[in-house]
C-alpha cells in the first residue's frame, strides 16, 4: 500500500482510504489493483522478456482498459528497471529532474517499489508517494513531479499514455522548493 511523506511537515499518510483522500485533494488519481492476478513466476521478476511483459498486460487487461476508457489513454506498455538494466544510472538521472508533461503520467506497479515526488498545493508543498505492487497513480498533466526507485532499486510498472510516442518531459525550474 502506498505511503505519503509530506516534506515540509514530516506528516506521514498511510492506509488506502487516507492515501486516496490525500491524493484526491491534490488532484492525483490513486487506485489499487489485485496483485493475485499476476502470474506467480512474475511476482518478483525484474528482467522481463517481451512475452513476459505481454503476460502482465494480459493479466491486467480489464483494469488497463477500464482506466484507459475513463481517462482517455490510448496505448500502454511495461517498464522494468533494476540493477540489471543497462545504463540504469543515466536513466535515473533523467527521471530525477523535476518536470511536467502535457498529459498525465500513469504507473501501475506490478513488482518492486517506486517513488513519485510531486508538487502539491501551496500549503502542502512537495510530497513523496512511495508505491509498491498493486498501487496505481496518475500525476495530472502540468503537475511538477519526478519518479525514482526506492532503496531496493527494482520496479515493474504498466505505463499508460494518451500520445502514442509517450511522455515528453518539460523541465520545471523551481528545484529549490523540493525541501518545502
Amino acid at each position: 500500500m502506498a505511503v505519503i511523506k509530506v516534506r515540509n511537515t514530516n506528516e506521514v499518510v498511510e492506509g488506502q482510504e487516507q492515501v486516496s483522500s490525500f491524493l484526491e485533494k491534490q488532484g492525483v488519481l490513486y487506485e489499487h489493483w489485485d496483485m493475485s492476478k499476476l502470474p506467480s513466476h512474475l511476482v518478483e521478476k525484474f528482467v522481463l522478456s517481451d512475452e513476459e511483459k505481454s503476460e502482465i498486460l494480459s493479466a491486467y487487461k480489464s483494469e488497463i482498459e477500464d482506466l484507459a476508457e475513463r481517462r482517455g489513454y490510448k496505448t500502454w506498455d511495461i517498464v522494468a528497471l533494476s540493477d540489471a538494466t543497462p545504463n540504469l544510472e543515466e536513466l535515473l538521472k533523467k527521471f530525477e529532474n523535476v518536470h511536467t508533461h502535457t498529459e498525465d503520467e500513469v504507473r501501475a506497479i506490478t513488482a518492486g517499489h517506486g517513488i513519485f515526488i510531486i508538487k502539491g498545493d501551496e500549503q502542502t508543498g512537495y510530497f513523496d508517494v512511495e508505491l509498491e505492487a498493486g498501487d496505481v497513480i496518475s500525476v495530472p498533466e502540468g503537475n511538477p513531479h519526478f519518479f525514482t526507485l526506492m532503496d531496493d532499486r527494482q520496479v515493474v510498472a504498466v505505463r499508460l499514455f494518451i500520445e502514442t510516442e509517450g511522455w515528453v518531459a518539460h523541465p520545471y525550474q523551481e528545484k529549490q522548493e523540493l525541501n518545502k
